[in-house]
Parts: structure tokens; sequence; C-alpha cells
């Protein structure tokens, strides 16, 4: 089959591990729609919600059904954010041949573009149907929350100013996937927001963050064919190193910071990740190309593993 160049080095298609993925995938079945909603991306839903939930139940306010409520709706916008992603891309021609990442359904021929954006009004529904729930709880600001959510979804790739292309993707990570989502998931189940939920909310976003950096630098050489002006195109490999670097920093002082102000040990329990950060650290400095996926893998997997130790240090410390 073809080899495509990039960065000097010419890759062979049939060995390129999305093309092996792809194999196994029928087009519209049910694990085309699978591999479009991205399931390990969940992570960056889920660990705010049981973070926000833990600082309410530190403050002795948890509501289990506010919190399942956050839950679902949390992962509907990101399923549909991730099929807008999809499609929106498609259609700009950033996912093309010379993709070093995962195959995306869209540009693979799995799902049609017309499909995916059924896939996304319908994901977005049912975070609208949670919201209807959450609004009846905890008032009016679930719906600007939920509103800015979902635009922000659609935005992210979508629209004349596309955030993702713009330099702005970090940004819309760590307030959506850090600020909003930990401290609405508070909101909903004790009707304000605490400084603890604030605090808590930064690692959860800066990790989320992170993510997205390994991701933009993996591909930041075919980014500026597509026209993205992500920050690691802007700033080269070099910026997203620094930029790793100070969310992760900014990541495990929190934890000091809340054992500090509530007087616990407990808050100190993700601390126990930081080897593994900087290991990730470590290998996205050495790393390019397609070596960067198990890095993208590993920090979504320290989210997860820094977000659960976070929560229970967090509801521990009650």
């Amino acid at each position: 089959m073809t080899e495509h160049t990039m960065d000097g080095e010419q890759i062979h298609t049939e060995s390129h591990p999305a093309f092996d993925i792809l194999k196994k995938v029928q087009p519209g079945s049910w694990r085309a729609w699978l591999l479009a909603s991205r399931p390990a991306t969940l992570t960056a839903a889920i660990v705010p919600v049981a973070v926000g939930s833990a600082v309410a139940y530190a403050l002795q306010s948890f509501r289990a059904l506010p919190a399942l409520a956050a839950l679902g709706g949390a992962c509907a916008i990101q399923i549909g954010t991730n099929f807008a992603n999809d499609v929106f891309d498609h259609e700009k021609g950033a996912d093309t041949e010379a993709r070093v990442g995962p195959a995306r359904a869209a540009s693979s021929g799995l799902l049609s573009p017309r499909a995916l954006y059924g896939g996304m009004v319908a994901a977005f529904g049912a975070a609208t149907l949670s919201g209807l729930y959450l609004t009846k709880v905890a008032g009016w600001p679930v719906v600007a929350i939920g509103t800015a959510s979902i635009a922000s979804g659609i935005a992210y790739t979508g629209g004349p100013y596309p955030l993702g292309y713009n330099g702005l993707g970090d940004v819309f990570v760590m307030a959506f996937f850090g600020f909003v989502a930990v401290c609405g998931t508070v909101y909903v189940q004790t009707g304000r927001v605490p400084t603890l939920a604030v605090l808590a909310s930064i690692p959860v976003g800066a990790i989320a963050t992170n993510i997205l950096v390994v991701n933009n630098v993996r591909d930041r050489h075919t980014d500026v064919g597509a026209g993205k002006r992500t920050l690691a195109v802007r700033f080269g490999k070099d910026g997203g190193l620094l930029e790793y670097g100070l969310l992760s920093a900014a990541a495990y002082a929190l934890p000091v910071a809340i054992a500090a102000r509530r007087m616990s040990l407990w808050p100190l329990l993700p601390l126990a990740t930081a080897p593994a950060a900087a290991s990730l650290f470590r290998r996205l400095k050495r790393e390019e190309g397609p070596a960067l996926n198990p890095v993208l893998g590993g920090t979504a997997k320290l989210l997860a593993g820094f977000g659960l130790l976070f929560a229970a240090g967090i509801a521990l410390s009650r």
C-alpha cells in the first residue's frame, strides 16, 4: 500500500495500528459507534464528577441522584463532543491518511457524516434530559452550564472559529473538564460553589488538559497542513513539554494545599501517582509520532488513578 512521509520517516499503512483496528470493524456496526465514541476519553468526564461528589460528601451535602444525573450528562456531552470532533475534522480535512493517532470513524468510512451528526444530536439530547432534572434540582444556573458545555463541545472543532484550530483547545479543556465539571457537580448537590470545589477542580483540569497536550504534540506536523494552530504548532515540542510540566506541577501542588487547608493527610493520596507522571513526561520528551500514543493513553490512565485517589482523599478528610 501507499507509503506516507512524516518527519522524514516512511510509514506503511498496512502496518499502522489504526489500520489494524479498521480490519476488525464493519461500517455502521456497533463497534464503529464504539470507536467513534472514544470510550477511553470518558475518564475526563467521570473523574470531575467523582471529585465533585467527594467534595460534596466532605461538606456533608452529598446527594446520590443529582450526582448520577451529573455523571450521565457529563458522559453524554463527552460522547457528543467526540462525534462532533470526528465529523468536523473529517470535513476540514484534518484526518488524512497521514494521521498518526487512532482511526476516526468518518475519515475511515466506518460511519457517514450524516450518521455522526445524528449521533451528536442524540448524545447532546441525552445530556439535555439530565440537565432538565438537574435544573429542577438546582435552578437556572444548570441551564447556563449545560448550554455553554454543549455549545463549546460543538465549537471545539466546528463553527466559524473552531477553538481547537485556534490554540484555545487547552483553555476549553481546563475550563470545562476542570472548573465547570467539578464545580458544577458540587453546585447541583450543595447549591453553592465552595472554595474547596474550586481548588479541587484545578488538578483535574490540569491533567485532563495534559491529555490534549500529548495529542497536539504528537499531531503537530500534520496539524499544520490541516490549518490547525494548536499551542504545539505555535510553540513547538518544547512549548508542549513546558505546558505538560507546569500543569503536572499544579496538579500535584494542589493536594498539598488542600491537605493543609483541611488539616488532614488524606488529600495527599494522589501523590502516589507522581512517579507515573514523571515517567510520562520523560517519554513525551523522548518519543515522537505514533510512539506517543501510549503516552496519550498513559496520561488518560493517570487522570483516572489520580482522580480516584483524589476523590477518596477528599472524602476521607470529612
